[in-house]
């Protein structure tokens, strides 16, 4: 029986190291699945994991490649199975994390002929892709493939491959030694990418003539937390993370200021706003307001990625190269400050910091603070933990809550910040990990949208992994919670019940319904015993809270503007206006009055 297509398809992936695909089948690309069923059957194939939809295919590849730095691999049948993808690989585009893409397509003797399922599917994905290409030809898949997967890990982004459903089908041909074909081959290593000498000595120039330097690092500066602390230390920093890189570094060290922005720390805006002297390592971090003022800092930034320099901040000196490799170039070059004055302020306005988190986590609240979810969590989870969080309001407690150790990973949509992704990635993290326990935190809102399809996916596998330790937290406030305090705090308007209102569902029964365990926690009093229990139960876990929707996810300053547009929400009949305003008015304006009551 001769190869066919579908067949060096599977084999090539296996060449560039593939092992996982998440996807979900249709018979637009059922000739693939044929494919990977028969190499299982020879003992060297592919792991194919069944998702409930393809938009969690997607988040599970993306999922795998935020926490392994390696490729991650989708799949999904053409037409509707192929838009689904969409969103997922939009979070690794935006996040840039290397996925390739798989999808079908109807059979190319059809294109053209408005075919059940066709899509032009090239243009579909262009925007969203590095490199996208649909195969004309058995010859084309050996340099789709190679092409496709080169330029996903090299360039840190996404590749999709589209494969009509006859050619999939089709003998393999190898490209003839013949014009018009091309030979390609597998492979590639990342190379050594530093700057000059004399734009090193430029930056250091710069950071050694600051008083008050603050550093800013994202999932960019991962793989250079020595370098990064051993430039603090020299130069006498504080370091502000963003949300992306709040693993890089743990949280036990003084001049970590902790996230910044938006779900910020105080330390960390006080650091930005007070700087003379600013480097970032490896972030995009968007919010440019929470950055010092355009001509307060000098600054330097490092990423690997060009396109990004210069982006958020008027830079002098610009540096394209791996982090942990330019920091090593650059160390030599920098000189030991004595005055400790501005990173032992930056310490003690952190050890502040870490006690008005516990105030405000332990703050009673109707039933529970959702703040207490997360810091009850954090002393609890061991070293090698794995920790998601969902977009909404529980990104705020992630951010801000949860106090990362030393070896623990931890990860959310970052720039897309799209709901419904803690779930996947929690699922990806625990394949790629199945020893380490796993935690996702996750709104009631994302919940519902599409995470509790999932729970079926980790009931359909959660056996074959080397323990059972993941859990999935859901704080159930009944509200949309996030945009409920922008609608108060950035418009000005009262709660839109409409819009906002979430219905009750018991999560954790569905879990137990589904042979999982679920538990269910009122009482704030209850909830160190209820992590304790999760986190060394026999099998996955849902843990569902039910919190209080009425505890502001405050920024680290209150602006006037907001206070105002606060407080004409509550004016304007807010539901929950007498609690909310018992709860957070005080904190708001002692934020704009310090020391008033």
């Amino acid at each position: 029986m001769s190869t066919m297509t579908s067949d060096f398809f599977v084999e090539r992936l296996q060449a560039w190291g593939v092992t996982r695909i998440y996807g979900y089948p249709g018979d637009g690309i059922n000739g693939v699945l044929g494919a990977i069923q028969r190499a299982n059957k020879k003992g060297a194939g592919i792991e194919f994991i069944q998702v409930r939809h393809e938009e969690m295919a997607a988040f599970m590849a993306a999922g795998h490649a935020k926490f392994t730095g390696e490729l991650g691999v989708c799949l999904s049948t053409g037409g509707p199975g192929a838009t689904h993808l969409l969103t997922g690989l939009y979070d690794a585009k935006v996040d840039h994390v290397p996925v390739l893409a798989i999808s079908g397509q109807a059979e190319a003797t059809s294109r053209g002929a408005t075919y059940q399922q066709e899509l032009n599917l090239d243009r579909v994905f262009a925007d969203v892709a590095n490199f996208v290409q649909e195969a004309a030809a058995p010859a084309q898949i050996r340099h789709l493939v190679d092409r496709g997967v080169r330029i996903a890990i090299a360039q840190n982004g996404v590749s999709v491959l589209i494969l009509p459903k006859d050619i999939q089908d089709e003998p393999w041909q190898p490209p003839q030694h013949a014009h018009g074909f091309t030979h390609s081959g597998t492979g590639y290593q990342r190379p050594k990418v530093v700057p000059y000498e004399a734009d090193l000595q430029k930056a250091a120039a710069i950071l050694n003539a600051g008083k008050k330097v603050a550093i800013l690092i994202g999932a960019g500066a991962r793989g250079a937390a020595v370098e990064v602390v051993q430039v603090a230390n020299l130069l006498g920093a504080g370091v502000a993370k963003a949300l992306l890189g709040k693993d890089v570094l743990p949280d036990d060290a003084p001049f970590v200021t902790g996230s910044i922005g938006l779900l910020g720390t105080r330390p960390s805006s006080d650091m930005m706003a007070e700087c003379d002297t600013l480097l970032m390592i490896g972030s995009g971090f968007p919010w440019t307001e929470f950055l010092p003022k355009e001509g307060q800092a000098r600054a330097v930034q490092i990423d690997i990625d060009p396109s990004m320099l210069g982006l958020r901040y008027p830079n002098e000196i610009n540096l394209h190269g791996d982090a942990a490799e330019t920091l090593r170039a650059l160390l030599p070059l920098l000189e030991h400050k004595d005055d400790r004055q501005w990173q032992e302020q930056i310490a003690l306005n952190v050890k502040a910091w870490w006690q008005v988190m516990e105030e405000r986590a332990m703050a009673p609240a109707n039933p529970v603070n959702p703040q207490r979810v997360v810091w009850e969590m954090s002393p609890l989870l061991a070293d090698n933990a794995i920790v998601t969080s969902d977009s909404g309001s529980c990104a705020n407690w992630f951010a801000r809550d949860f106090r990362v150790k030393q070896g623990q990973r931890a990860t959310l949509s970052g720039g897309l910040a799209c709901m419904g992704a803690a779930v996947p990635f929690a699922i990806a993290a625990k394949f790629a990990y199945p020893d380490r326990p796993v935690v996702a935190l996750v709104g009631d809102g994302a919940m519902q949208m599409n995470n509790m399809a999932e729970l079926i996916t980790i009931q359909k596998y959660w056996q074959g992994w080397a323990t059972p330790q993941l859990v999935v937290c859901v704080f159930n406030n009944q509200d949309l919670n996030q945009v409920t305090w922008e609608q108060r705090v950035m418009e000005g308007n009262p709660r839109f019940e409409a819009s906002q209102q979430v219905p009750d569902v018991r999560y954790s029964q569905f879990a137990e319904m589904l042979g999982l365990k679920g538990i269910y926690v009122d009482d704030p009093e209850q909830l160190s015993a209820a992590w304790q229990e999760a986190l060394s139960a026999d099998r996955p876990v849902v843990l569902e809270v039910k919190t209080d929707p009425e505890v502001a996810p405050l920024p680290p300053h209150i602006t006037l503007k907001q206070a105002k547009a606060f407080m004409a929400s509550m004016i304007k009949g807010d539901r929950g206006a007498a609690q909310v305003i018992g709860d957070t008015a005080s904190q708001l304006f002692n934020e704009i009055l310090p020391g008033k009551k």
